[in-house]
């Protein structure tokens, strides 16, 4: 059996992850070491927190579209209730971003799920 000399893939493993840590802080850039400890910590966060800004953005919504709400005198949930059972078929995202950007088209909506709801 041939010998197998690995310098070239070697070599290619610590290039790939010396640029991944790139613009770390001092030797977390610089030694193989440290900045594989830290390519492989930074790569836990970014896979946590791809679902944690799932969450994140979820709030946000929700808040927004409480503020909205609240202005045209309903709740959040009542307001949810109310365009569940109006039929509206719209995610929070886009009520939020109609509560920020079109504050009369979220009244008109509003005023639906009022509607509903006194029913």
């Amino acid at each position: 059996m041939p010998r197998v000399k690995r310098a070239i893939t070697a070599k290619k493993k610590r290039r790939k992850i010396l640029k991944w840590t790139k613009g770390f802080f001092g030797a977390r850039s610089r030694l193989l070491k440290t900045a594989t400890e830290a390519a492989d910590r930074s790569m836990k966060y970014a896979y946590r927190d791809r679902r944690v800004r799932k969450r994140d953005f979820r709030k946000l919504w929700i808040a927004r579209i409480n503020a909205a709400a609240k202005l045209n005198d309903m709740t959040y949930s009542r307001f949810i209730a109310g365009i569940k059972k109006a039929g509206l078929v719209l995610d929070r995202k886009i009520l939020a971003d109609l509560a920020v950007y079109d504050p009369q088209a979220f009244s008109t909506i509003a005023s639906m799920a009022k509607d509903e709801i006194a029913t």
